[in-house]
């Protein structure tokens, strides 16, 4: 799921390079590209406002744009989730990272905050993982991850927090239990699949599902 407030940033620099060619980034379009790996939210983007312009050069032009590194290495940490990963690791738990996005993205997001970041392994970026032949909504993703894992795991034990239909979807599809956080982008009517869905992340009890409680 999303750690930090990243998706704002994101939106913002969308919005900015659509309206240059006189199309607005909405809130619909925000929502079908969601969860996707980042060639395919571009692709999305493209298609679904017409954009007179490629997949690639609309990626060049997201990732190029003067504001959009330094937006995301400055972006707080979603609420309750420095809190809980560190309980997790005080307690031994292995936690990891499965995320669509690309190594020059996370770099920018995690440049700041290495310590809290190392906590994670595997980190596995889809995009760029040569197992991963299909990204989310497809299961491979989390089910690479999990292979991962120093420790032995099974699918009805791993448990995956996320803030797409996409993710939550490529969750369910691994046999995963899925704790949603929506985005305040996404549909709540569309979150049925999910094990739980929470406002927040403070609100999450561990104990419920068989981990040591907050």
């Amino acid at each position: 799921m999303e750690i930090q407030y990243s998706e704002p940033v994101y939106a913002k620099i969308a919005r900015k390079v659509c309206k240059k060619y006189g199309k607005e980034y909405t809130r619909e379009t925000h929502m079908k590209e969601m969860g996707l790996s980042v060639n395919e939210s571009c692709r999305v983007v493209v298609q679904t406002l017409q954009l007179p312009i490629t997949t690639e050069e609309y990626r060049h032009q997201l990732e190029n744009d003067c504001e959009y590194e330094r937006r995301l290495s400055e972006a707080p940490l979603m609420p309750g989730v420095e809190r809980l990963v560190r309980h997790l690791s005080n307690h031994h738990i292995p936690i990891a990272i499965a995320s669509s996005t690309t190594r020059t993205i996370f770099d920018s997001i995690s440049s700041k905050r290495k310590d809290f970041f190392s906590l994670f392994h595997p980190i596995i970026l889809a995009g760029e993982e040569p197992e991963v032949k299909k990204c989310k909504p497809a299961p491979d993703t989390f089910l690479v991850c999990e292979a991962r894992f120093q420790t032995k795991a099974n699918p009805k034990e791993t448990l995956v927090f996320e803030d797409s239909i996409a993710g939550v979807e490529a969750a369910v599809a691994a046999g995963m239990p899925v704790v949603m956080v929506p985005s305040k982008d996404v549909d709540i009517t569309l979150c049925q699949k999910a094990t739980l869905v929470l406002n927040s992340l403070q609100d999450f009890r561990p104990e419920e599902f068989g981990l040591p409680s907050l």
